[in-house]
């Protein structure tokens, strides 16, 4: 049976911090990332695409307030907008590993699922909202925002101003895994659970509704990749290796860890928040759920020999 892999496209992946966001850019940034998928594609392996929106939902967001204040257009909730983005990062995805697959003369289908991921409407993470998006305010803008709508803002730590700030909430179901599983098996290319995922709710029995939340798509990914039986899932990141003692004198590099050392460098807080960490907890969860191996990378060195931190089982 041919390898199935999981592989996760981090925010430089799509857009570099440098980067205004042009279509262009975005264009040329994931043509790259796709090429450097070839190396897995040669290797007759299936796979499956799951990437973030960071940048993007905060535009749409941007884009609805804009419209509103303009033109009095109502402004679409968080859930809407990750399904927006969705399918626009899943367009140029699906076109530019077309090029890639033209170019080498090699033929596969490639399809992007508008993905509905479940959440538990009452994990804690809706006590306390800490995931920020979209645009900065004032404290001023931001105190009226919340009065008038009751969302939560919090004061960014860098002094850039107030962002509002939703839960991100753990996912606990995929919607159409089967098809999801089905369809990379036979051989297509898949993109499915982009941003983390749409997230969803039961309102009542038989009833989704939407919810105000953003789901890790490192999470979403490493869930994805379990239960459709990967054996392989990538994290794709901007260093080339996850390090101890990062930025120190003292840093190091590491090759292949196992989950036991991964627990204990995170408990160690060797990783940091909203950086490394939530990968590691993301590749643990993987393969504590089945997985055999997570590689931890930049897309750059996917095929090379001893590339990026391999997380195995003890």
């Amino acid at each position: 049976m041919k390898k199935l892999a999981v592989i996760a496209f981090g925010g430089n992946a799509l857009l570099k911090g440098d980067q205004k966001g042009t279509i262009d850019e975005q264009e040329e940034n994931v043509f790259n990332t796709c090429s450097n998928l070839l190396e897995l594609l040669k290797k007759d392996y299936d796979i499956v695409i799951g990437h973030g929106n960071g940048p993007q939902v905060g535009n749409v967001l941007l884009q609805h307030e804009g419209g509103f204040k303009l033109f009095g257009l109502p402004a679409m909730p968080i859930d809407f907008c990750v399904a927006e983005t969705q399918g626009s990062i899943g367009y140029m995805i699906e076109q530019q590993m077309r090029n890639v697959l033209e170019r080498e003369k090699m033929e596969r289908d490639i399809i992007t699922i508008i993905t509905q991921v479940e959440v538990d409407k009452n994990d804690p993470a809706f006590q306390n909202p800490t995931k920020p998006v979209g645009p900065y305010y004032t404290k001023e803008e931001a105190d009226k925002y919340a009065l008038e709508t009751g969302a939560k803002f919090a004061e960014d730590p860098r002094g850039r101003g107030f962002r509002k700030v939703v839960a991100s909430p753990k996912p606990i179901k995929i919607n159409n895994i089967k098809s999801i599983e089905r369809l990379a098996r036979d051989g297509q290319v898949v993109i499915t659970v982009g941003g983390g995922g749409i997230p969803v709710f039961h309102v009542e029995e038989h009833k989704l509704q939407g919810i105000d939340a953003v789901i890790d798509k490192d999470l979403a990914s490493s869930l994805l990749a379990s239960q459709i039986g990967a054996d392989e899932f990538y994290i794709l990141t901007d260093v080339p290796k996850v390090c101890i003692n990062f930025n120190k004198p003292d840093e190091k590099k590491l090759d292949r860890i196992t989950v036991s050392e991964a627990k204990q460098y995170l408990a160690e807080g060797h990783f940091a928040e909203g950086s490394m960490a939530p990968k590691v907890r993301a590749a643990l969860f993987f393969i504590e759920n089945g997985g055999k191996e997570c590689i931890i990378t930049t897309s750059s060195e996917l095929g090379k020999e001893n590339a990026g931190t391999t997380i195995i089982r003890d």
